[in-house]
């Protein structure tokens, strides 16, 4: 029989916490201010806690993944409504969606073998 603190659940949560994380995430906040929000909420949380909730608790992982979304799109706008603004730092601005969402500058990939083409030959049966 297993003893100690009962498993934390999302349902320790204040009523409205889906609405309050959708509208953090939809400011453009990041899954660490939504972190913090639930350390405010419960007073203790761990990254493991996220982790285990992301994975068990489909309601919670489901508002995550639709914050995320959000997030990046407020990024997005951002970034698309000022392509025109001399005064915009888009540098900075790239830099947090290379870090932020994965952003990856393309790369190209040889496609041959010590410098020399790979010769394929089509076999037909």
């Amino acid at each position: 029989m297993k003893t100690g603190a009962p498993k934390k659940t999302p349902g320790q949560l204040p009523a409205d916490w889906r609405e309050a994380v959708l509208e953090l995430y939809h400011q453009g906040g990041s899954d660490k201010e939504v972190k913090a929000l639930i350390l405010i909420w419960m007073g203790r949380f761990s990254n493991d806690l996220w982790d285990r909730w992301l994975k068990e608790e489909e309601d919670f992982s489901e508002t995550i993944k639709r914050g995320r979304i959000l997030s990046e799109a407020w990024w997005e706008l951002k970034g698309r409504s000022n392509l025109n603004n001399k005064e915009f730092n888009a540098t900075l601005w790239y830099m947090n969606m290379k870090n932020r969402f994965g952003w990856a500058d393309s790369q190209k990939i040889d496609h041959t073998s010590g410098g020399e083409k790979i010769n394929i030959k089509l076999v037909r049966g």
